[in-house]
């Protein structure tokens, strides 16, 4: 198999990270992963296998900092390093994939960057057999013609992909825009593809690419999981595979060739990456006959990460009450960047009409992936129009719902909008359950709501083993501000077999806790609660809620599988804070 030859069928796959993939499967920063291709060779080996099962076509040696300057060795134990390197890489692909001899960039000596500094490294990977080569994340073009004419004076045939790391506007390390340092390698006869890596996430490598016109040879485009930050001296790249997975599918469809992973990403973002290209690629295509077993079952990454145990935070956003749906998007986005692992959507709260939210959930999948949990209330839709909507949802990939029975419509109201409830939650969620035959995109999961506020919590903890008999896989509880939901919810942890969201809602004033007692079914704040915030003005406020609403987060955190954060009157800065704090507290 030759890159040429996999370029000229499509799109080639790259791995993802080693580095800091290595780090977290260790649980530690690793000042160097290279070494342990002598010290912990089974590691390294089993890193390369789990890209390759992600469906990765090429794997990158574990030799990016293999030099003297960067590991302080001699150049003998780097030269042992790249084979031993290349050799797990070779044991791993098998000859089923694409092996490529990874070199990143030398720290300058007292002369500078020098070429020849490179050479006993590329001479080395040529006495082992490399065919392909890359040179990743360099600031600057100067050196690079001298490299590759090296290799091709000694193997003609060589694919060589030389990649960039320029920050979000264009600029590299260096000082040197992108354009230039991609103009050098359209001119070197030698580079056979070129690109970006690392520094950037993916939506911002994405414009960066699309800003330029089309080149005559193939283009990279490697982007980090996101933007790292900083927890206890260990590095977190908060986000998600699936947000990751949408972009890369995107920067694809933009018409880059080769496609692949950088620091934060692991076989999970590739392998969701590539089930999106396959799925763009089937809808790009009529659709082959398929047998009843054969379906496009599209992963559903909220639940995997609740299945496996992960703690999850679901934020809910209201949809707009006109079409203008800037700011909601603004605040989506706003919520993936600080941590969201799913965001919810009411549907027409209070009965009072909103955008629909299952169409806008398709859009937020679609447009920025993110996982959207669309509420489904029993009200507004008979059979019929439930089960079209169900469907619907599942060709998009929508395969998470939230079945409440919906808000009565007021009764000043009733002689203009009739309510329909052919469901109630239980009977829909066993309506929703029976449909998996004929959802050809996976089964849906469905959540329920717990009022941990109610003065018959008995008889709501038997309503809520009806709703797991019917199908239910989950629960999300109305938001705790009170020892006795606290209570409450301890004891829905003991009896109820599932997974548990606990409710939080920040209160922003003395008046909206009043309004959310007295007016909002299944809230109740504590009227010394309530105290706290007479006479705050608003950001005294927001810092009140914002610390009350941590501290509800850590009480309740050993009795849930993550939290439901409710985001007030789009108070999207405070409910980010909120968000922020709780994933660095790791609650």
């Amino acid at each position: 198999m030759k890159a040429k030859e996999v370029l000229a069928q499509g799109t080639l796959l790259f791995d993802g990270a080693m580095g800091t993939y290595f780090a977290e499967l260790e649980g530690a920063e690793l000042s160097a992963c290279e070494p342990e291709n002598l010290h912990h060779p089974e590691k390294v080996l089993a890193i390369h296998r789990a890209y390759l099962r992600a469906g990765c076509q090429a794997i990158k040696t574990n030799t990016f900092a293999a030099n003297p300057r960067s590991l302080e060795c001699s150049l003998e134990e780097c030269r042992s390093i790249l084979e031993a390197g290349w050799q797990l890489a070779k044991e791993a692909a098998r000859d089923q994939a694409l092996v490529f001899a990874d070199l990143g960039p030398i720290p300058p000596g007292e002369e500078g960057e020098q070429a020849e500094d490179y050479f006993p490294l590329v001479d080395k990977f040529l006495d082992l057999g490399a065919e392909n080569f890359l040179f990743e994340t360099f600031g600057a073009a100067e050196l690079l013609p001298q490299l590759t004419a090296r290799i091709k004076a000694r193997r003609p045939e060589a694919f060589i992909l030389c990649s960039f790391a320029v920050m979000p506007d264009g600029y590299s390390r260096q000082g040197v825009r992108y354009e230039r340092l991609f103009a050098a390698m359209e001119e070197d006869p030698n580079t056979d593809a070129y690109g970006l890596n690392c520094v950037a996430g993916p939506s911002h490598m994405r414009k960066l690419l699309a800003a330029l016109p089309k080149g005559t040879k193939p283009r990279s485009a490697m982007p980090n999981a996101g933007y790292p930050t900083m927890v206890s001296g260990r590095t977190f790249y908060g986000s998600s595979s699936a947000y990751f997975a949408q972009q890369l599918r995107g920067i694809g469809q933009d018409g880059i060739e080769i496609l692949g992973g950088c620091c934060g990403t692991t076989p999970e973002h590739l392998a969701r990456a590539k089930a999106a290209m396959d799925l763009a690629q089937r809808l790009s295509v009529p659709a082959p006959r398929v047998s009843q077993t054969e379906t496009a079952v599209l992963p559903n990454p909220f639940w995997e990460k609740l299945e496996r145990g992960d703690r999850v935070v679901a934020v809910e956003l209201d949809p707009p009450v006109n079409s203008d749906i800037r700011a909601f998007l603004s605040g989506a986005e706003a919520m993936q960047a600080a941590g969201a692992d799913a965001i919810t959507l009411a549907d027409c709260p209070v009965s009072r009409a909103r955008a629909d939210s299952s169409l806008l959930a398709c859009k937020l999948r679609r447009e920025l992936g993110v996982e959207p949990i669309p509420h489904l209330t029993c009200r507004d839709r008979n059979i019929n129009a439930t089960k079209a909507l169900l469907l619907g949802l599942n060709i998009e990939g929508v395969n998470n719902v939230l079945v409440v029975t919906g808000d009565p419509v007021p009764s000043s109201e009733r002689s203009q909008i009739k309510s329909v409830y052919s469901f109630n939650a239980p009977r829909l969620a066993s309506f929703i359950r029976d449909l998996t035959p004929d959802l050809a995109g996976g089964p849906f999961r469905v959540y329920c709501a717990l009022n941990v506020n109610a003065s018959n919590f008995d008889a709501h903890l038997r309503y809520a083993k009806k709703k797991l008999g019917s199908g239910a896989s989950a629960f999300l509880t109305q938001p705790v501000h009170s020892p006795e939901a606290l209570e409450n919810l301890k004891r829905a942890r003991q009896e109820l077999d599932c997974k548990l969201l606990g409710g939080l809602m920040p209160i922003v004033s003395y008046r909206n806790a009043l309004y959310l007692t007295g007016e909002m079914a299944g809230i109740r704040v504590p009227e010394a609660l309530a105290e706290r915030y007479r006479d705050l003005d608003r950001a005294a406020a927001e810092q009140l809620a914002e610390e009350l609403t941590l501290e509800f987060a850590r009480q309740m955190s050993p009795y849930t599988d993550g939290f439901y954060l409710i985001t007030p009157f789009m108070r999207v800065g405070l409910t980010s804070r909120i968000l922020e704090r709780i994933k660095k507290e790791a609650l």
